[in-house]
């Protein structure tokens, strides 16, 4: 386990990465900003910023550690010249290290790394601010998940609510109109059915009318059949006596 075992690899031997290191903060130096990737970046400021650090105090032993350091005398010069001046009263975090993605082809996280003094105006891209931690973060982003989750949701509930108001509404409306229909479909076989009733009660009038006619007028006939009759009976007597 690699307890306790600070730095950066790099995928390099110990030379080599002093060598990349050395011209890396040549270049930082030079130019004041740079990019390389982000594990780069980072073991470029622990390295580098103890170079700056001592330049602040510009005698003799510094400049010949520092030279040990970076192997080229101009940007020594440079360093104990305009850097020790402009970093002059900061008493520490000279660099500022800017992710920027990932670099196509191989997807290494790429950052910028620069002197502070050199470009107050921080990157676009840049985490402004007090730097918050991943926990933090997380936390929060969950928080404002749940609480989208939750405004989504209550918007479902609202909609799907809404939906079953004008459902039952127009479920309603077909059953009054249903039921006034049938109504309508009553009244009209009940008037149908009055009109027949009063038209059947009529014919039976007629009949029954018509019936007591003609029985009357059998009567009549029978009784005239039998006044003849008498009559004649009446005519043989008076012969016969």
């Amino acid at each position: 386990m690699r307890h306790q075992h600070k730095g950066f690899k790099l995928g390099r031997t110990a030379t080599h990465r002093k060598a990349t290191l050395s011209a890396m903060s040549t270049a930082l130096i030079k130019h004041k900003r740079i990019t390389t990737t982000h594990a780069k970046a980072k073991a470029l400021r622990m390295f580098v910023e103890p170079l700056i650090n001592r330049a602040k105090e510009d005698t003799t032993h510094n400049r010949r550690q520092v030279f040990r350091r970076l192997q080229d005398k101009h940007a020594v010069t440079e360093l104990f010249g305009d850097v020790a001046e402009r970093v002059g009263t900061r008493s520490g975090g000279y660099t500022r290290i800017v992710k920027i993605g990932q670099r196509a082809g191989d997807a290494a996280p790429m950052a910028i790394i620069e002197l502070v003094d050199y470009n107050d105006i921080k990157p676009e891209g840049g985490r402004g601010g007090r730097r918050k931690t991943r926990r933090s973060r997380s936390r929060r982003g969950s928080g404002k998940a749940a609480a989208g989750a939750a405004a989504t949701a209550g918007a479902a509930v609202d909609e799907a609510a809404d939906a079953v108001t004008d459902a039952a509404e127009e479920a309603v409306d077909a059953v009054e109109a249903a039921a006034e229909e049938a109504a309508e479909d009553v009244a009209d076989v009940v008037d149908e059915v009055t009109e027949d009733a009063e038209e059947a009660a009529e014919a039976a009038q007629e009949t029954v009318a018509e019936a007591t006619a003609e029985a009357d007028g059998d009567d009549a006939d029978d009784a005239d059949a039998g006044d003849s009759a008498d009559e004649d009976d009446e005519q043989d007597e008076d012969k016969s006596a």
